[in-house]
């Protein structure tokens, strides 16, 4: 039956009258569901004629359009989002390339000058496209040659792991590698089990298997001296002083054995592997884990510089290559962050499924709750609620960071020439993420009625789990101690964990054994077991490094003060000895000891005197390692072995500084021959308890 025309303009019009009410209904259903909703109840009180009458159309609109079955519905499907969204604050600064660039030049070349740093380079990648790569300084100061962040290659120090432990997850995926196997399937030399529990490579890659920490031949300068990464891990395997699993303490011995262990299983030396697998397939023309360079990528390295206004170093060597030898230019990098950003593919280049991937990404290993956790070989670096996931990389004269920001798709790599980077990275990271994904506001915690109660159990003195415990370099233990104290409000003060301006931390209880800085939004945490106090740690560091309650004896609160007053005694002894044989020759008066006496009064000097060089051998051990770990290697073993033979010769000594002290108290004498005889007695116990207590007389010379 033919309806009449008005009929049609009635029926038109009804449709946009509905189309019209579904608006008005869309924008009241999104104020009631803000906050502006308080707001349009207020009018609703006062009374507001139009809000009522709106309120009435939004009532009548959806009781109509519900109950009329003659009005077709459009129904809306939205598009499934490929990642969670994520609330992005009205402060947030839109990502461009204009605005990044204009941010970065603000805080670099500022940065540079102050610092005295010859070079950097930075990159930022988004959705799958490089946003904006800067060079900043020279790449060859003497030359005034820019650095170009394209092709000038930068050592990127333990990023290289992050390489080492994709191609871990690609023979994984294939079959040929089981994360939690013992690694000895795989070897052709054997790590000893500790407590009958053999390594895994998932203990590996996150920093749980349990090895002390190695320096010995990790790196030099000199390539007549170039270790290859398996002559390396199998010149000797590091004490395994924790349970496998447990405690998180950094290993590049533990990620050169899964570099070896690539090698042995793809039946390809590590560094083709990684050429052939990872960075041809990227594309990554500028970069290479070959060392020395290769002639084609030589002219493109920046030089090494300490500080940009001294000469240029030699490039830097890493002998356990699979732990930190790559060299890359910031181009490249990019190209290897989108393709983790983007589950393991980059345009036609696939190197890891997408699953291994997801699995690399979003496994965790917490090392105490309420901190960061480590993932399948990156760590977290997260920070205003976002997702962030990386890496960091330290050679003596380079110092970079990868950060991939997850859920925004959005990576940062940045790489700095000098022996310090300037606190320039750590304000990277934090500045750009305030700048970009800036966090929702938040009401403040309030500070726990326990902060007292909880926080006395953190009191006290710490050493890092990354550490040496069967060697020489435990020194490290007595003289790198950290230090929590509580102040009178009941907060911790961390004398070590230091804020960027290098001032003592303050940090609230927030939650059980959670304590928060205010001034980072960094917690600290403590595990808690059984009542004791196992380790702490920070966010910057839980990934990777716990802190331990120093034991008792171990405590440099009182050996240091003990330390240091043998070492004055050695010195007085050893300087009023000369002092005393002048004064008799000077007034003419023979010694009144006896002819054995005498004897072991010269020898129990000349044991004080040994004890000072020994003392001095050491503190150059430990100032040859500060400047440099190219020192640490097979040409300080000489070195070492005299070191020791002159203390093997104080430690002899000692017994004549005992029968000193008995010829002193059995034979006629003075108050003061008593008294610095017992006295040179008490320094050389003490030193005997240093000397052994740091095994600084152990028969290998592994460290």
């Amino acid at each position: 039956m033919q309806q009449p025309a008005c009929a049609y303009v009635f029926m038109w019009a009804m449709v946009v009258f509905g189309n019209l009410l579904r608006q008005i209904c869309a924008v009241l259903l999104i104020e009631l569901a803000s906050m502006r909703v308080v707001c349009i109840l207020t009018h609703l009180r006062q009374g507001s004629a139009l809000m009522k009458s709106l309120l009435c159309v939004f009532v009548f609109a959806v009781l109509s359009l519900s109950a009329s079955p003659g009005v077709a519905q459009i129904q809306i499907n939205p598009l499934p989002d490929q990642k969670p969204a994520v609330a992005r604050p009205l402060s947030a600064h839109e990502l461009t390339a204009a605005d990044a660039e204009a941010w970065l030049d603000g805080l670099f070349p500022y940065g540079l000058k102050k610092n005295n740093i010859a070079g950097a380079e930075v990159v930022v990648v988004k959705d799958g496209q490089v946003l904006l790569a800067k060079g900043y300084g020279y790449a060859d100061v003497s030359a005034k040659k820019p650095v170009d962040p394209v092709t000038t290659l930068f050592r990127v120090g333990s990023i290289s792991k992050t390489f080492t432990w994709t191609a871990v997850m690609q023979l994984v995926e294939q079959g040929k590698l089981d994360l939690d196997a013992d690694v000895n399937k795989y070897l052709d030399f054997t790590i000893p089990p500790r407590d009958g529990k053999p390594i895994t490579l998932r203990e590996l890659m996150t920093h749980t298997p349990g090895f002390e920490e190695t320096m010995k031949n990790l790196g030099g300068d000199d390539p007549a001296r170039l270790m290859s990464n398996e002559a390396w891990v199998k010149e000797w395997v590091p004490e395994r002083i924790y349970p496998p699993g447990e405690v998180s303490a950094y290993s590049n011995y533990g990620a050169a054995l899964a570099g070896y262990i690539v090698q042995r299983v793809s039946g390809q030396p590590f560094d083709d592997y990684i050429e052939q697998h990872i960075l041809q397939p990227l594309g990554m023309q500028h970069a290479t884990f070959q060392q020395p360079l290769p002639a084609s990528l030589a002219p493109d390295m920046a030089k090494s510089y300490a500080k940009a206004s001294e000469p240029a170093r030699p490039f830097e060597l890493v002998n356990a290559a699979a732990a930190g030898a790559l060299s890359a230019s910031g181009g490249d990098m990019a190209r290897f962050m989108i393709v983790q950003l983007q589950d393991g593919h980059a345009g036609d280049a696939q190197i890891l499924r997408p699953q291994t991937a997801q699995q690399m990404h979003d496994y965790t290993h917490y090392s105490v709750p309420g901190l960061l956790p480590m993932a399948l070989g990156f760590y977290h670096m997260d920070r205003n609620g976002q997702d962030i996931i990386g890496h960091g990389g330290d050679t003596e004269l380079f110092h970079s960071d990868m950060m991939l920001f997850v859920q925004q798709n959005v990576g940062v790599f940045v790489s700095i020439d000098g022996d310090d980077d300037g606190g320039l990275r750590r304000q990277l990271l934090n500045g750009f993420t305030d700048r970009y994904f800036p966090a929702l506001p938040q009401l403040p915690q309030p500070t726990l009625a326990s902060a007292r109660e909880h926080g006395a159990l953190l009191v006290g003195r710490y050493i890092a789990s990354r550490t040496s415990m069967s060697n020489f370099m435990s020194m490290a233990n007595w003289f790198g101690q950290s230090r929590i104290t509580m102040d009178k409000d009941g907060t911790l003060v961390t004398h070590d964990f230091q804020d960027m301006a290098g001032q003592p931390r303050h940090w609230r209880e927030v939650k059980p054994y959670v304590w928060l800085d205010d001034a980072s939004g960094s917690h600290l945490s403590a595990l808690i077991k059984d009542g004791k106090l196992r380790w702490i740690s920070y966010d910057e560091a839980a990934p990777v490094v716990v802190f331990m309650p120093v034991p008792g004896w171990q405590s440099a609160a009182w050996n240091l003060p003990l330390l240091f007053g043998a070492l004055v005694v050695f010195l007085l002894i050893v300087l009023l000895w000369p002092i005393a044989a002048l004064v008799r020759r000077h007034y003419r008066q023979s010694p009144l000891l006896s002819v054995q006496a005498t004897r072991w009064y010269r020898l129990s000097r000349v044991a004080a005197l040994l004890y000072l060089l020994f003392t001095a051998g050491w503190l150059y051990v430990l100032k040859l390692a500060d400047d440099s770990f190219a020192n640490l290697g097979n040409g300080l073993d000489v070195t070492l072995r005299l070191i020791q033979l002159v203390g093997v010769l104080a430690v002899i000594g000692t017994l004549a500084a005992i029968a000193n002290a008995r010829h002193a108290w059995r034979e006629p004498g003075g108050w003061w021959r008593k008294a610095n005889s017992t006295m040179l007695v008490l320094a050389c116990v003490a030193a005997l308890w240093f000397v052994f207590s740091l095994h600084l007389l152990g028969l290998h010379l592994n460290y």
